[in-house]
């Protein structure tokens, strides 16, 4: 049997942290392996206990959870841990923050349990976890901010349809619509986006998204 995914929970809520971790306990694959309240024991128990995934609030004390997440998975973070960021909707600046600082994805406090387990296995697996919706307002709201100012075309070492693709991600598209947009197969999309994470050097669909938009290549 494969062993089951090793959570840690950080939430400086209490009523929270046990929801989720009594959630994610509940599935056979599954195992929570640490709770905690504040950022700063998030990175040392993180550290000392190697989960596969740190599903991580935003606003925590001692050290928020932007700042955990770039000390776990940011860059240059030689052995980097996976997290899942979880946030209320009007904290959107600080999710997208979070993405900068390297995380695998983001859900809303108020999702569905189905969709935090799902979020979790997703996130393990080394895959982005962006919901197409929440991504085109989370990173459509803050565009003029990330947005270069210059008037110069940006210099992206892609081919015209790997740019195309490109910016349907950093619109939220998944590759199920992309493939419908651009009338191409799944594996085909699949490939390009392969291809694009490659080129220009990104870990996921977060940061292609972040590059989209810091170069300008989306409105």
């Amino acid at each position: 049997m494969t062993a089951p995914l090793r959570v840690l929970v950080c939430d400086d809520q209490a009523l929270i942290r046990t929801g989720f971790a009594t959630i994610i306990d509940a599935q056979p694959d599954l195992e929570v392996v640490g709770e905690c309240g504040d950022g700063r024991t998030a990175v040392d128990l993180a550290t000392r206990l190697r989960p596969d995934v740190v599903v991580m609030d935003v606003r925590m004390p001692v050290l928020d959870g932007i700042e955990a997440t770039r000390l776990l998975a940011g860059a240059g973070v030689p052995d980097p841990v996976k997290v899942l960021v979880v946030t209320t909707f009007n904290l959107d600046e600080y999710v997208y923050e979070a993405l900068r600082a390297g995380a695998g994805g983001f859900l809303l406090k108020d999702a569905p349990p189905a969709q935090l387990l799902h979020g979790i296995r997703t996130v393990a697996t080394g895959a982005a976890l962006l919901d197409p919706e929440v991504t085109r307002q989370l990173v459509g709201r803050y565009a003029t901010r990330i947005r270069p100012t210059g008037t110069e075309p940006p210099d992206v070492p892609l081919a015209p349809r790997e740019l195309e693709v490109l910016r349907l991600i950093a619109n939220g598209l998944s590759n199920n619509e992309i493939a419908a947009t651009l009338v191409l197969s799944q594996e085909t999309v699949k490939t390009y986006v392969s291809r694009i994470l490659t080129k220009l050097n990104l870990r996921d669909r977060v940061q292609a998204v972040v590059y989209a938009y810091r170069r300008g290549l989306v409105t």
